[in-house]
């Protein structure tokens, strides 16, 4: 009977080892699966959200330009009345408007006209609208629209969005307009893009998105009570081998960290003893011949001592120059122009190349990436003017005018392949910079010379109300 208890007991102590193995084994893979769970609920909603707004803005963007496209081919279609016309050619007016009225499209799609006292023109659509003033006029969100209108009108044209009554169905909704003026006949011209399809593609993926995230729940509450089920044949080795994956993984992140560091590094070292390392040597060398000429008593201590001197002053600029290269602070402190002028200065003593800079006074400043991006241009052409053209003249202008700020850079030299897709690094930077700012970069070149021109738009002139008058 003692034995048989014993058993009964020895069996009893190990069943309650099990079961603790089993709970420290089950749990923490409850709580890591758990958190896995969150964990890819969160990441796949933060991740399908970004997918969803970049979805959405580019479907903004390409409802954007379809309107820009429609001004466009309403501005061909009264060009030759309007551009014909006086400011009180009242019969030139009344043909436009005809004219703008029978251009409907789609289902919901027109064109419509403001003079800038509110007055609304054109609405073939929505007739009612006709002759009266609209000028307080606001949606249900309290959207200011038909003043808001004139005001971009009146601007030089441009986007705005707000909810409008769709003809198709009396109601409102949400809608971007692009507006142009006419500014001789006091008009702002312009038509809307409804977006309540966008709004509705944007939800149905949302609604996807939270499916799909559902799913996962159900998927990984299945594998968790398999896993349960296999967990004192796989569960440590499946949590040993895991572990060593991200081990792994972590190791090979290192390493690609460490080996961009060290790129960088040698990069800087390279900058550094090509310039600043053997200058710097060749002034120890003189002060050691100084040191050993004084203590000799030779007159020609001073000599050497005015060589090491030159050495720390040519050392001290190229600091300067390295420290200009990376961040030109007279950017930031006095603007483009003098950047540009010092740049440009800088060129000309070290190449010997005459330069002139001609600026034009800005009615508004440039903003921050503006000034950034045409410096940058400016830079890497004189880079390669210097290193490839054999050029010995280089005329910089800047200027701003109706449809932005231009930089025009022309040399006299050889000229090169004008091919961007296919050129070297330095033009696809200068090509992804003004990209970036929705510009253009047009570059002409031939055996007599290169004219590069960077332009960016409007919308990267600070408005007067925000900035003060300055030079570029």
């Amino acid at each position: 009977m003692s034995d048989q208890g014993s058993n009964t007991a020895a069996q009893r102590q190990n069943w309650r080892y099990r079961q603790k193995f089993f709970l420290l084994a089950a749990l923490p893979l409850i709580l890591a699966i758990s958190a896995i769970a969150v964990l890819v609920a969160i990441q796949s909603r933060a991740l399908a959200e970004r997918e969803i707004d970049a979805l959405e803005t580019q479907l903004i963007s390409a409802k954007r330009a379809e309107l820009r496209n429609y001004i466009s081919i309403a501005r061909t279609a009264i060009g030759a009345v309007y551009g014909n016309a006086g400011p009180d050619d009242e019969v030139a007016k009344t043909k436009v408007m005809q004219s703008l009225a029978a251009m409907i499209y789609g289902q919901d799609g027109y064109f419509f006209v403001f003079d800038y006292d509110g007055t609304n023109l054109v609405a073939p659509r929505q007739t009612h609208l006709i002759n009266r003033n609209w000028l307080g006029l606001e949606d249900s969100a309290g959207t200011p629209i038909t003043a808001e209108f004139i005001r971009i009108a009146r601007s030089g044209g441009g986007y705005h969005s707000h909810l409008w009554w769709k003809p198709t169905t009396g109601e409102q909704a949400e809608m971007i307009s692009y507006v142009i003026g006419l500014q001789d006949w006091r008009w702002a011209l312009g038509t809307g893009i409804f977006i309540d399809d966008i709004r509705d593609t944007v939800a149905a993926a949302r609604a996807g998105v939270e499916q799909r995230i559902r799913q996962t729940f159900l998927y990984i509450g299945a594998i968790t009570a398999g896993a349960l089920i296999l967990v004192f044949i796989s569960g440590l080795w499946l949590n040993v081998r895991d572990r060593t994956l991200a081990d792994a993984a972590l190791k090979r992140l290192t390493q690609r960290i460490i080996d961009t560091q060290e790129e960088e590094r040698g990069r800087v070292a390279r900058e550094l003893h090509d310039s600043i390392s053997q200058i710097l040597v060749g002034v120890r060398y003189a002060l050691d011949l100084a040191q050993r000429r004084l203590e000799r008593g030779d007159a020609r201590t001073s000599e050497s001592l005015q060589k090491g001197l030159a050495g720390l002053s040519t050392a001290i600029n190229e600091v300067r120059r390295i420290s200009r290269d990376l961040r030109p602070g007279t950017l930031d402190d006095l603007g483009l122009g003098p950047a540009l002028k010092a740049l440009t200065d800088e060129f000309s003593e070290r190449t010997g190349i005459t330069s002139e800079l001609e600026t034009v006074v800005f009615r508004n400043r440039l903003d921050e990436d503006a000034k950034i991006a045409l410096f940058r241009v400016a830079q890497e052409a004189l880079t390669n003017i210097e290193r490839h053209s054999g050029a010995t003249r280089v005329t910089i202008r800047i200027a701003g005018h109706k449809r932005g700020a231009t930089l025009r850079i022309q040399d006299n030299g050889t000229g090169f392949h004008t091919d961007l897709a296919t050129g070297g690094l330095g033009l696809r930077n200068m090509q992804e910079r003004i990209e970036q700012l929705d510009g253009t970069l047009r570059i002409l070149s031939s055996a007599t010379g290169t004219v590069i021109e960077a332009e960016v738009p409007l919308t990267h002139l600070l408005r007067p109300d925000t900035a003060a008058k300055e030079t570029a």
